[in-house]
Formats: C-alpha cells, structure tokens, sequence
C-alpha cells in the first residue's frame, strides 16, 4: 500500500511538471482571500483558474496591500523563483499600493516603480519564464473629484455609513496616474508582453455605468447581504461576481497578446472548487441555479470528490470535473 501512495505521488508530481504554470504577482485586487464565514470578496487572480484548462496551472502568489517594493522586501518575489520553470508564465501587476505614501510600499513612476518592475521582468527571464505586464485595474471612481485614500486596506473594515457620500456622475474618472503608463513604458523598453488590464477594466465599469458597476464590488446596501449586514461601500475590491468577469476579460486578453495559451482556453457557465476560485463553493446552490436557467448549462468542479447530484432524465446540465475532481 505504501508503495503504491509513493507511484501516485510520484505520478503526481510528473504530471504538475508537464504542465506551464502562469504565475501571479500583486495585491489586493488579484490575491486570494479570506473566505472564511462565508466572506464574499475574491481577487481576479483567485478566479483565473477557471479559464483555462488542466495544461495550465494557475498560481497566484498575489497578495493584499503589497506594492511592487514591499512584495520583493518581504521575499515573496523569491518564493516564485524557486518555483519557476523555463517556459511558464508571471503575470506582474502592481500599483494600487506604489501609490500609497508609507515607505515600506511607496515607489515612483518612471523612476522606482519602472526600477521594480524591470526588476521582475529581467529575473523572470534569467529563470527561463516569460513575463507579462499588466497595470493597474481601474478603482470605480464616478466621483468628480477622487475622495482621499491612503489605504484600500481601510475598505475592508468600513461599513456602508462610512463609505464616502460625494455625489457621483456619468464618468469614470482615473486615480491611478503614470503608475497605470510605467508598465506600459517598461514593456516597451524590455519588448515585454503587456496586458492594460486598466484600459479593460475602464470599459467595463464606464460601459456598466455608475449603479450597475456596484456590482462587480464589494458595494452592499445594508440588509442586502447576509455576511455584510452593515453594508459595504468598497469600489476598490471585487465580489465573486466582479473577480470572475474580469478573470474572464483578462484570460481573453492574454490569449490575444500571447496567441499559444488560445488553444488552454476554456469556460464553463458555473464553477465550483472549494477553495474559491469558483463561482459557489459547494455543488448543491450551483445545480440549483443550473436547473432555473432556461438554457443549457455546463458545471465544472475543480479537484476534490463531489456527490453526483440526481437529475431529472431531461436535464440539460453537463458536468466537466477538471483538476483531478471526481464522484464519490
């Protein structure tokens, strides 16, 4: 028996070296969260998984409140290093916090943060992995004027009342400056490939507009939501809702700008994993929303052993188990 668990491992492991690994560098808006108790908020990089298939291993070292210089200091940078294999992928997308003016996070756009960046470019390569630039994603800022913030980590405390109360308008409006054109102007330096995750996530929220952009945030009126019951105005960090529409725009994104990771591609309508990077986290809640909808519906579960649901003989929902997921 002992032998046997040591062939699967082995196998195993065989396996995970096969595949190409897109690593995740960032903060708070990619990282995996808390989901304790229920809580609801989700980095895209949590959810990047689903869209692409078992060759691809996502890898998300993206973490809250980290810039560019305090994710290297506190050496995380090396953690990805000593994973790295010739020909995966890191994802480098930092910002929200270079902005911020504590010393420990803050740098300078065209002069330390551009420093940083070429940094992960230039010792991703010396591994043999293939970099990716991408800026910031957009804070939804309808407001004339951006209401000031030295901390997006002060959101995740705040209830409704205290969210700010300025009157918003039609337009969304930039808070990110140079530090959104730094990763541009470095990918361009370095013949980088470059995603503008800004630009993206601009049109998305400006096309959604000023109430239907609330959606895709941790913005909860209360009473609306039962594990926000105070509510929540955070226009910075993503529901599991907004994580996945943006992992969805990103993974096409990358798939443009990189044309090899196309044929990895994939989706499903529903998404289940217990460890978040889903749409629900148990099956039963998805297969109910699959048997409302009036269309065909496809499920994935990623990894873990499920109990296989009894459907009606008519039912039009397919199951795809990805990631070594499988039936009790």
């Amino acid at each position: 028996m002992a032998t046997l668990a040591a062939l699967v491992i082995m196998l195993t492991a065989a396996d995970n070296e096969k595949k190409t690994t897109i690593f995740i560098i960032g903060d708070s808006t990619a990282a995996q969260k808390d989901l304790s108790k229920g809580k609801l908020e989700r980095g895209w990089g949590m959810a990047l998984q689903c869209y692409f298939d078992d060759h691809i291993l996502v890898d998300n070292h993206a973490v809250n409140g980290r810039s560019s210089l305090s994710f290297f200091n506190e050496g995380r940078w090396q953690k990805v290093l000593d994973r790295l294999k010739p020909g995966d992928y890191v994802i480098i997308q930092f910002g929200h916090n270079d902005e911020k003016p504590k010393a420990d996070r803050h740098t300078d756009p065209g002069s330390t943060f551009d420093y940083m960046l070429a940094r992960y470019v230039r010792e991703t390569r010396e591994h043999g992995g293939i970099p990716v630039l991408m800026n910031s994603v957009v804070r939804r800022n309808f407001f004339v004027n951006a209401p000031e913030n030295d901390d997006d980590e002060k959101l995740r405390t705040q209830t409704f009342k205290d969210g700010v109360k300025m009157v918003e308008g039609d337009t969304l409006i930039d808070t990110h400056g140079l530090y959104r054109v730094a990763p541009r102007d470095v990918a361009r330096r370095m013949n980088v490939h470059f995603v503008d995750a800004n630009q993206i996530t601009h049109d998305l929220e400006q096309g959604l507009g000023t109430e239907a952009s609330k959606k895709l945030h941790m913005w909860y009126l209360p009473g609306t939501e039962p594990t926000e019951p105070n509510g929540k105005q955070d226009n910075t960090h993503y529901n599991v809702y907004g994580a996945h529409v943006v992992a969805r725009l990103l993974a096409d994104a990358l798939c443009a700008e990189i044309p090899l990771l196309s044929k990895y591609r994939c989706d499903a309508d529903i998404t289940v994993d217990r460890q978040g990077r889903g749409d629900y986290m148990d099956l039963e809640p998805a297969v109910a929303a699959a048997m409302a909808s009036s269309k065909p519906v496809t499920i994935q579960l990623l990894g873990g052993e499920w109990q296989q649901p009894r459907l009606p003989r008519k039912s039009r929902i397919t199951f795809v188990l990805r990631q070594g997921a499988s039936w009790k």
